[in-house]
């Protein structure tokens, strides 16, 4: 973010907006889920990465800001069928650890935004902005990979579902989209101000391109041990009472992080990455158990509604970020969450195993 500005001469807003391109395809995910719970999409998942890596690592020598936006509208179409798939795959080799299973897939995740942003500064650093097209390489052979590993799997997924049509999908989650939508929201602003806008909060109090990266890093290695805990922790104390903990921890600790300066937000922001991270494969349990016949669907439109949602705080934290300064963003972002704890008391209680 910081170097597209500098490069392209943009506004916090326009950074921001470019989360848009990426997340805005993310409304298909129910259609592609939908279907994923009918035929096998195997080739999909298999060519994800590869696509994704190339049209980001792209990014680098785009000489405007279409280009920008072309881009990652593509790497949003990718993201959107290997993210409405996968987790599906995940959760139905998991049994009765779902909490746990959604946790292993979250780590993959996040290990790949903790090595992220030291490989993109990095990378940056050694090889200017123009030479990041290079990356694209382990995204070619994660695709291979991935053929290799998939290539005899049956064409079918193992539980086919023939007998709902896709309105009476979403009819029968209406109970839980409520409070999801709610709940979702109250969390997407505090991950968008710390995912997105993070590095350049750092580098705006006087911190360094590689520092504010580093910090980025920092924060989404504690997210890979917070997702595994989170998820495991949901599966024997039940999803609620771990939202209703994770909740309240992370607005706390924003706050103190918002009062600190210097070496003592690293501790912070490992804190912040812990608890605002484990959220994730929490409520992707509850929603594909609440769902076991039409899981791709209810994933789908969990995933759908998460990112389209996180764009919208993208912009109006940015917007607040070009007015006022991100400081006040990031102290709205740390009250926002507190709105969503009594909704808390409309999801389903802990499902037997």
């Amino acid at each position: 973010m910081p170097a597209f500005i500098a490069k392209l001469s943009l506004s916090k807003t326009e950074a921001g907006a470019l989360t848009v391109f990426m997340q805005g395809p993310s409304v298909l995910q129910p259609y592609i889920g939908y279907l994923a719970d009918r035929v096998s999409l195997r080739y999909l998942v298999i060519l994800a990465p590869a696509l994704t890596a190339t049209m980001m690592s792209l990014l680098g020598i785009a000489p405007r800001y279409a280009v920008l936006a072309f881009l990652l509208t593509v790497v949003g179409l990718s993201s959107a069928a290997f993210h409405a798939v996968v987790p599906v795959i995940a959760g139905r080799l998991s049994g009765s650890s779902l909490g746990r299973g959604m946790g292993f897939w979250m780590v993959g995740g996040e290990l790949g935004r903790t090595l992220g942003p030291i490989i993109i500064v990095t990378a940056v650093n050694f090889l200017t902005l123009e030479g990041t097209p290079w990356l694209m390489s382990g995204g070619l052979l994660a695709s291979l990979l991935l053929y290799l590993l998939l290539k005899d799997v049956p064409r079918r997924p193992p539980e086919p579902s023939q007998g709902i049509s896709f309105r009476q999908g979403l009819q029968g989650m209406r109970p839980l989209l409520v409070p999801l939508v709610g709940i979702i929201t109250a969390r997407v602003f505090m991950l968008a101000a710390l995912t997105t806008y993070l590095p350049i909060f750092l580098t705006e109090e006087g911190a360094s391109f590689w520092v504010a990266g580093v910090s980025l890093t920092v924060l989404e290695a504690a997210g890979v041990v917070g997702a595994l805990t989170g998820g495991s922790l949901s599966d024997r104390m039940g999803r609620r009472l771990v939202l209703l903990v994770a909740m309240l921890a992370t607005p706390l600790f924003m706050f103190i992080f918002l009062a600190t300066s210097g070496w003592i937000r690293f501790p912070l922001l490992l804190l912040l990455g812990f608890t605002s991270l484990s959220v994730a494969p929490v409520i992707m349990a509850l929603v594909q158990e609440s769902f076991p016949e039409n899981r791709a669907l209810a994933n789908g439109v969990y995933m759908a509604l998460a990112f389209v949602i996180r764009s919208g705080a993208v912009i109006v934290l940015g917007a607040v970020g070009d007015l006022f300064g991100l400081r006040l963003a990031f102290t709205i972002s740390a009250v926002i969450p507190l709105l969503g704890l009594p909704l808390l008391l409309m999801l389903p209680g802990r499902q037997p195993a």
